[in-house]
């Protein structure tokens, strides 16, 4: 008990150390309520999850009284504990602290056994927990924990773990030590098993250990804080029997039962409260409990004071910290609220001052301190803010203003706001915005602008502006317009405009359109079927308009009478046909002709319009027509007026014309079948007879119905345009153009009239359906649908030949080609070509002779000797002779065979096989013919080519091989024709081995170049090989001359550094090709030489001025010194010197022999005279000079020894050693002053001593031996001086000897080595050309230089001349562009960017995919468009990808079609014949079939007419006799014999035909094959001229739409036209500068209206070029636009567009001055390039002239090589001719 109460003192102290100190009270700071323990009055609100005796009495034990005899007891907690009568109750509530004196008898237990228990308090509210402290009666537990919750239970946190073991019963909880006061860990200290009873556990939320610097943040606030606290028990100590004994009696001593449990803290108020008051339903008469409602200071509320009160919201809650409340402040509302709330945003927004915002404002008050008006009201500026009228309604009208009649709602002048003012709509106006604006109308609430603007097209209005009225909105449109915006036209009307009455008339054609109604927009007539164009005037592509004569119907096709035949007349060439079709009707006199009509389309009258030529003098007087028509006609049909007689004419034929119209019209109806018939009665009259009148004819052409315009509505309507139409069409007589079938071109009026009479005629226009075979294209002339035919094709169609040709197909009409002697006319079978020829003329053209005969048209036998049945028709040459013969008679003997084949003769004679060996059918055949002897009879043969014997059995020499075996031949021996084919041994006539190779050849077959030789074996010119010795590697040459190089190309192998193809020269930058060795490099100075390479012999660089020397590395010629600090001119005087370039170092000149001096300007010594004159002196005086030399060398040697000695002295020699005596010396010197000297130390200094004086012995003995060997040596250096001056002579000889041998040796390289002389003589030429053209450009007149100095001269004169004048101009420029580029910084190309490249023209270049103006990609190029951009740019793009890969796969298309085509007219040409073959052998079986029937026929009639003679009554015997004998007399053309005989030929050769079922069986799958093949051909045909259609139709629809794009940017330039000028100008400034296209821009933004039509205009435009049909009215559209274009910018324009040409004009004269003079400039600098050009090309064309002869003499060669080839081929037939001759006997 007193450790417990111990324990208490301490909690208590260390909870009052870290609470707040509460001295100052909660009017100065912050304030805590007093601690207690919070069980106090809570007993109802502690639970345990296991208490012992709930449901029954349990029975216990007790492990720690031993002395007691009584150790088990009862548990029974079902009755209250009671001190006197239960105190067996052990409930949780006995463990609440009351210090009453049984407080031991009382106590809390569990059940028996069970370690899992929990102890749990539940609050009532917030409270701070400080400490904890539990008293056991049993064990304390082994393991437990402490764990809290702050939110009622919700969410739990631990606390503490306890246990004696805590890594095993919390595995993963730190030990400690405790470092943070919210650390969670394990204590092991509560938790031992002793003591048995009266254990404590303590738990303290703050450590005293730890200090605390902020006892009022918020994590502390939080670790104190909480609403539910729970210990939970684990883990029960046990004494280990539980383990060995499961009975339960063993459990009965082992719960948890606790004496006392003390929770210590107090209400929690976050420092706002120092008591706390008792909550709502808890007893308030409980002595020490600890209440949980906070009585709140500081204007907060709350059960925890948790909050700010109410109306104290402008700070946020916080809690109260030390000397700081945080006390909740007092909204500010302007006494126009009572309530607000805090709102962080508004706080962290006004920089933490203030958060509150008043709630439920009044007076009308709003905004966060009630400090503005309310919407529709506004602050009275005379009235204070507090006050409630301070707030006036607004007077605005809620559909006029906006936001529904808001006004401003304060003044504030900064803002623009007064107080009270409407804010209108954009469209309403009025101080309450109540009236609608000028041009508005119609005020709502409901727009958002307020009023309509009024819809009216300025086009449209009579004003011009757009006014309508205020309330309607209804406009004032001009005459020719309606709508309620005056936005469109009236009926019939269109292209609403700024014109005057407002729109114009559709003009739809009469005929071509349905009616006059058009689109309002495009004014686009509703045309007629396949009519096109606006007004409906044009046809489609592959349509027409019908001419007047287009229903023609031919003559020869119709129903001719009796007498009456067809004449076909051929067309001639160059000259139009007169007639139609393809020729006449030849009608007699009382003749007939019957046309039937069944194609009417439209029912009206009719013109009858014949064309004949007459064939008599006179005029027929009486042609009678007659319309039948297939039954009476209805009254009410379009022809019910007519009466029989008008279907009766009476005509006369003039017979000088060729046309005739009856004046009376017939009515046709559409669709009814009708048959006209013609009966020409009488040709003249009956009274004027003359001879010949009986057979008169007379050449019908056709009849034709012209439809009569008086009969149409479009004429006849009563109204102008059609009164108009009439006498236009009468004006121009369009009626009469159409009756000749030769006539004048169709004016455009006409034609204009009578395209709208076809499209009401035939309900639109007519579809060419061109032949596709017979046509070239499927387009046809509009006028009349002539489509253009291929040669010799005919027809509106083109689908039948014409007269004189044949074979109707892709190409056209072949023409027949009849023969004028042979045929009977020139026309013949239109599918055959099939003349039809004369007696004795034979062949579809009928010109040549039949079979076995020849000489057309005077035809004769084939002479043919019996052996051929044909000759040649026109020479009469024989065809296939036969039995081995030939010639043109067939009348000598074939090649190979012998023989006398002429007819008649012996038959001996007859051709038979040369025995050459064998015959010619045979294998061993080689002779081209043979003959015999007449006077031996022998054979003798011409052998072939190669062989020889007199049966050619042998091979001749230069062939190989061995005939006489059965397929031997004779072949030519592969020697590439260099062996003499003349030398039986030239090859090996068995293997064919070459062995005698001629000209440089060898190899097996003669096929190489010899060693040493060069070239192309088999063209015989192998070359000796010319390699230069002097370049050439030495082991590559046996001599001098006789080197080998590659035999192909004649490439030597060159020494180093040596190249060419004889080695003849040096590589570049090398020269010395002399020296044998190769080539040495020029080693040429970089930067003091010109060029890297040098004299190729010299080795003499090119220097730069003011370098010289060999390698440039020296001072230049004739100087001396280093260059590269200062050269010196080398003076010499040059009549003493060897050459003028002196000594490159020290300047001494190089002086002739007897000259000395640094000059070389004095005589040398051992000469004498006057320079330059200098002689040598006498003999006498070389002796005297040599033993002079040698007593100065002898001298001059003592002196340096001399001074040797004097400078070293004469220890010089030997200082090594007198350095070695003193360094001993000096050690003996200090042996000797040793003062400690030893016995040991003066015998080494004896010894030294002794050494010294031995060296000084032997060193003196030395110098006398080197004194008497220096007087040896100098006796024998003056006997070398001697002998030295002897050799310098005979080296100065030797020397002069050696430079004459060089000088001959440099002669003899530059003039004996073949490479050196023509590397001179290129040399010398190309220098001399080089001089020459240098000449010539420094002397003629005028040359290149003076030339050039004259432009130079005249170029400065002009600069100093307009110098001044182009400052100045250019300053003016340099303003103008300043202000151009100031103006252009305004211009804005965002919008064009976006229209063009398809993207916003703000974007950086870099982030925009399209690009734009400026941009460009990588490559430098300009970007605008690209993938995914819409522009206009993009559109094209596609649209050209799209025509280039429509129109590549059309020319694919076109290119299959085509071979296909070809494919197909191949296959027709070989069906046709095929065809014309079957045809030809149908035609002659036919005709004998028929010849053999008419026969039979003619027998027939003989026989029947003699029985009927026989059989007649009236016959006499006499008659009956005649009869008889003219039966007998009939002969029959062979006799018995010969019929018999021809019948056994028959029967022979019916049965050589044995196999005629097999021929006809293997010959029926060919027919087959050939028939299915011919229907392939057909269909591929059908199917390729169906392509070909379809492409044709792309094709042409390409170009129609191109032809209609052309037509639309045409109108649209036009449409242009009058702003031309000022875009010419414009573009001009561009093409000098480029931010002149930024005034084109602005120039163009001034012109907005229209821009904005022309653009509209060129979408119209697109669209109608994708529907071609348009395009043209479209156009025409485009034109009228144009022209309102020009009156609008003519009236509206004009002072804009004279202020932009102005400026123009002042910009271009400026620009344009300076860009003449650059023009001149420019002038001036192209004339010298081209005189520098000039000279270029002549010296290019004197090098082509060089190639020229160069190449004519390769030709010359190669035709010296062809003759030599001629020749020897000439000598081979030669010797062949020899051979023949040599067999001859």
């Amino acid at each position: 008990m007193q450790a417990s109460l111990l324990m208490l003192a301490c909690v208590l102290a260390t909870a009052v150390g870290q609470e707040p100190n509460y001295s100052h009270g909660c009017a100065h700071g912050s304030c805590y309520p007093a601690t207690g323990n919070l069980l106090v009055g809570r007993e109802k609100s502690l639970k345990a999850s296991s208490t012992c005796g709930m449901r029954r009495k349990e029975p216990y034990c007790i492990v720690s009284h031993l002395q007691d005899e009584k150790k088990c007891f009862d548990c029974d907690s079902r009755r209250p504990y009671d001190p006197v009568y239960n105190t067996i109750n052990h409930r949780i509530e006995n463990v609440i602290t009351t210090f009453k004196l049984h407080r031991k008898k009382s106590w809390w237990q569990s059940e028996n056994g069970k370690s899992d228990v929990f102890i749990q308090l539940d609050l009532e509210a917030e409270f701070h927990f400080t400490h904890l402290i539990m008293t056991f009666k049993t064990f304390r537990p082994a393991a437990m924990l402490i764990e809290r919750s702050s939110d009622f239970g919700r969410t739990w946190q631990i606390y503490r773990y306890f246990s004696h073991d805590c890594a095993s019963a919390f595995p993963g909880v730190s030990s400690g030590p405790l470092r943070n006061i919210n650390d969670v860990i394990c204590e092991s200290r509560y938790s031992d098993i002793e003591p048995s009873t009266e254990g404590e556990v303590i738990y303290r939320v703050l450590e005293p250990a730890i200090r605390i610097e902020d006892p009022y943040s918020p994590s502390i606030q939080s670790q104190l804080k909480i609403t539910n606290l729970r210990v939970n028990f684990t883990k029960l100590h046990t004494l280990g029997d539980n383990l060995l004994d499961p009975r339960a009696e063993i459990k009965e001593k082992y719960y948890y039962a606790m004496y006392e449990l003390v929770v210590r803290g107090n209400c929690f108020c976050y420092g706002h409260a120092s008591e706390c008051a008792r909550i709502d339903g808890i007893r308030d008469d409980i002595e020490g409990m600890v209440h949980g409602r906070c009585v709140c200071n500081h204007n907060t509320k709350g059960l925890n004071c948790e909050e700010c009160d109410d109306f104290h919201n402008d700070l946020p809650w916080r809690p109260a910290k030390g000397r700081n409340t945080n006390a909740c402040k007092k909204c500010v509302c302007n006494s126009h609220s009572s309530v607000c709330h805090f709102d962080m945003a508004v706080y962290l927004a006004t920089g933490n001052v203030s958060g509150g915002v008043c709630d439920d404002c009044q007076h009308n008050t709003m905004g966060r301190n009630c400090e503005m008006c309310k919407p529709f009201y506004y602050q009275d500026a005379f009235k204070d803010i507090r006050d409630p009228q301070v707030c006036v309604a607004c007077d605005c009208d809620p559909d006029g203003s906006q936001n529904g009649g808001m006004c401003d709602s304060h003044t504030e002048p900064s803002l623009g706001m007064v107080g009270g003012q409407c804010r209108c709509k954009a469209n309403v106006e009025g101080p309450r915005c109540d009236k609608c604006k000028t041009g508005y109308f119609g005020l709502s609430a409901e727009n958002p602008q307020g009023c309509q603007p009024c819809r009216c097209d300025p086009r449209g209005t009579v004003s011009g502006r757009s006014q309508c009225d205020p309330v309607s909105g209804d406009c004032f449109c001009k005459r020719l317009v309606t709508g309620r915006s005056c936005d469109q036209c009236l009926p019939e009307h269109w292209a609403l405009s700024h014109d005057l009455n407002g729109c114009r008339g559709c003009e739809c054609d009469i005929g071509g359109a349905h009616d006059n109604h058009c689109s309002m927009e495009s004014g686009q007539c509703r045309c007629r079927s396949h009519m096109a164009g606006r007004q409906c005037t044009q046809v489609e592509s592959r349509y027409f308009f019908m001419a007047l004569d287009h229903f023609l119907y031919e003559a020869e096709s119709a129903k001719m009478g009796q007498g009456c035949t067809v004449e076909t007349r051929e067309h001639q060439q160059g000259r139009p046909a007169s007639w139609t079709g393809l020729g006449f009707a030849r009608v007699p006199e009382g003749g007939t002709l019957e046309f039937l009509i069944t194609d009417i389309p439209y029912s009206m009258e009719y013109d009858l319009l014949i064309r004949y030529e007459s064939q008599m003098p006179r005029d027929w007087e009486e042609v009678r027509i007659t319309i039948v028509r297939p039954g009476p006609i209805p009254t009410s049909s379009p022809c019910g007026n007519t009466i029989p007689d008008d279907d009766r004419l009476i005509v006369s034929l003039p017979a000088g014309a060729r046309f005739t119209v009856p004046p009376r019209a017939v009515c046709l109806e559409q669709g009814v079948t009708y048959t006209l018939r013609f009966e020409f009665r009488r040709y003249q009259d009956a009274n004027s007879v003359l001879n010949g009148a009986a057979n008169a004819l007379l050449l019908v052409d056709s009849l034709a119905l012209i439809p009569r315009h008086s009969s149409m509505d479009m004429f006849t309507a009563g109204d102008l345009a059609s009164n108009n139409r009439k006498q236009t069409y009468e004006r121009y007589r369009c009626h009469e153009r159409a009756k000749s079938v030769t006539r004048p071109l169709m004016s455009d009026t006409c034609a204009k009239i009578i395209t709208s009479m076809s499209a009401v005629i035939n309900d639109g226009a007519l579809p060419c359906n061109c032949d596709p075979q017979g046509s070239t294209s499927a387009m046809c002339d509009v006028r009349g649908g002539q489509c253009p035919c291929r040669p010799n094709v005919i027809g509106r169609r083109c689908d039948q030949c014409a007269p004189g040709t044949y074979g109707f197909g892709p190409s056209g009409c072949i023409a027949c080609g009849c023969s004028l002697e042979g045929a009977v006319t020139r026309l013949c079978d239109k599918f055959t070509g099939q003349c039809q020829c004369r007696p004795g003329a034979f062949g579809p053209r009928c010109d040549g002779c039949q079979s076995g005969h020849w000489g057309f048209p005077n035809c004769r036998r084939c002479q043919c000797n019996g052996h051929a049945d044909q000759c040649d028709q026109r020479t009469g040459a024989c065809i296939n002779c036969r039995d081995n013969t030939g010639g043109d008679k067939c009348d000598r003997c074939g090649n190979g065979y012998y023989g006398n084949p002429i007819l008649g003769k012996a038959a001996s004679g007859q051709c038979r096989p040369c025995p050459c060996p064998e015959g010619p059918n045979s294998r061993r055949h080689f002779a081209a013919s043979c003959y015999q002897d007449n006077r031996n009879r022998q054979i003798v043969c011409n052998c072939n080519q190669g062989y020889t014997g007199a049966r050619c059995e042998e091979c001749a020499p230069g062939y190989y091989g061995n005939p006489s075996q059965p397929g031997g031949r004779c072949q030519p021996c592969q020697c590439n024709n260099n062996i003499d084919m003349s030398d039986m041994e030239s090859c090996d006539r068995q293997t064919g081995e070459c062995r005698k190779c001629l000209y440089n050849t060898e190899g097996p077959n003669c096929d190489i170049c010899k060693s040493s030789f060069f070239g192309d074996a088999s063209r015989r010119n192998c070359r000796k090989c010319t390699c230069n010795f002097l370049g050439t590697d030495r082991g590559q040459c046996m001599e001098r001359e006789d080197c080998v190089c590659q035999r192909a190309t004649g490439q030597c192998q060159c020494l180093p550094n040596v190249i060419g193809l004889t080695c003849d020269h040096c590589a570049p930058n090398h020269w010395n090709l002399a020296n044998g060795k190769g080539c040495d490099a020029c080693g040429c100075d970089p930067n003091n030489s010109v060029t890297s390479s040098c004299n190729e012999f010299t080795g003499q660089c090119q220097c730069r001025d003011g370098f010289g020397g060999k390698t440039c590395t020296d001072c230049q010629e004739n100087y001396w010194g280093d260059p590269r600090t200062q050269c010196r001119a080398c003076d010499c005087d040059w009549r003493g010197i060897e050459s003028s370039q002196c000594n490159r170092v020290t300047g001494h000149c190089v002086c002739q022999q007897g000259v000395s001096g640094v000059r070389c300007d004095q005589c040398a010594r051992g000469f004498s005279g006057q320079f330059p004159n200098c002689q040598p002196c006498h003999q006498c005086f070389g002796d005297w000079d040599r033993i002079v030399q040698d007593l100065a060398v002898r001298t001059k040697t003592l002196a340096e020894r001399a001074h040797e000695i004097q400078t070293t002295g004469l220890t010089g020699p030997y200082e090594k050693a007198f350095k070695d005596l003193e360094e001993k010396l000096k050690r003996a010197q200090e042996i000797v002053n040793a003062r400690n000297a030893t016995a040991a130390a003066v015998a080494t200094l004896m010894e030294l001593i002794e050494d010294l004086r031995a060296q000084i012995s032997e060193t003196t003995d030395a110098l006398n031996r080197l004194e008497g060997d220096l007087t040896v040596v100098q006796d024998s250096n003056s006997e070398a001086s001697k002998e030295l001056s002897a050799l310098e002579r005979e080296a100065k000889e030797l020397n002069l000897t050696s430079q004459q041998l060089h000088r001959q040796l440099d002669t003899l390289k530059n003039s004996n080595f073949l490479g050196a002389y023509d590397s001179i003589r290129v040399s010398y030429n190309k220098s001399c050309d080089a001089e020459r053209r240098a000449n010539e450009s420094t002397t003629t007149k005028p040359s290149t230089v003076s030339q050039s100095a004259e432009t130079r001269r005249r170029t400065e004169r002009l600069i100093t001349a307009k110098k001044d004048d182009f400052n100045r101009k250019n300053a003016a420029n340099k303003r103008a562009l300043g202000d151009l580029n100031t103006r252009a910084q305004g211009l804005d190309l965002k919008k064009i960017n976006e229209k063009v490249c398809g993207a916003p023209g703000d974007a950086p270049c870099g982030e925009s995919p399209c690009g734009g103006a400026g941009c460009r990609d990588d490559e430098g190029n300009h970007h605008c468009g690209g993938l995914n951009c819409n522009g206009a740019v993009a559109v094209a793009d596609n649209a050209l990808e799209r025509s280039k890969h429509a129109e590549k796969e059309l020319n694919k298309a076109m290119g299959e079609v085509e071979g296909l085509f070809t494919k197909v007219a191949d296959a027709k040409t070989k069906a046709e014949e095929a065809k014309e073959k079957a045809q030809a052998a149908l035609d002659k079986a036919t005709a004998t079939k028929n010849k053999v029937e008419r026969s039979n026929n003619d027998l027939r009639d003989l026989i029947k007419q003699i029985r009927e003679f026989l059989t007649q009554e009236g016959a006499d015997p006499d008659s009956i006799e005649a009869v008889a004998n003219r039966v007998l007399e009939l002969s029959i053309p062979a006799s018995p014999l010969q019929i018999k005989h021809l019948a056994d030929e028959i029967k022979d050769r019916v049965r050589s035909l044995s196999n005629v079922d097999a021929i006809l069986q293997q010959t029926q799958g060919d027919v087959r094959r050939a028939e299915q093949l011919l229907l392939d051909a057909k269909r591929a045909r059908h199917s390729a001229e169906g392509v070909k259609t379809t492409a044709e139709t792309v094709k042409q629809a390409l170009a129609d739409a191109k032809t209609a794009q052309t037509s639309a940017e045409k109108a649209i330039a036009r449409a242009k036209a009058d702003i031309g000028d000022t875009e010419a100008r414009l573009t001009q400034i561009e093409s000098e500068t480029t931010n002149s296209e930024k005034d084109l821009t602005e120039a163009m933004d001034r012109l907005g209206t229209l821009g904005q039509e022309i653009t509209a205009l060129k979408t119209k435009r697109a669209n109608n070029s994708m529907a071609a049909a348009r395009a043209e009215e479209t156009a025409t559209m485009a034109r009228d636009k144009a022209n309102e274009a020009k009156q609008i910018l003519d009236g509206q324009l004009t002072d804009k567009y004279h202020e932009v040409q102005q400026r123009v004009d002042t910009k271009a004269k400026a620009v344009q001055e300076a860009k003449k003079k650059a023009e001149r400039l420019r002038d001036e600098a192209k004339k010298l390039l081209k005189d520098a050009q000039d000279k270029l090309q002549r010296l290019a064309e004197l090098e082509k002239s060089y190639e020229e002869n160069q190449r004519r003499l390769e030709g010359k060669a190669r035709q010296l090589d062809g003759l030599e080839d001629k020749m020897k081929a000439i000598l081979h037939d030669i010797n062949k001719q020899i051979q023949i001759y040599n067999t001859c006997q």
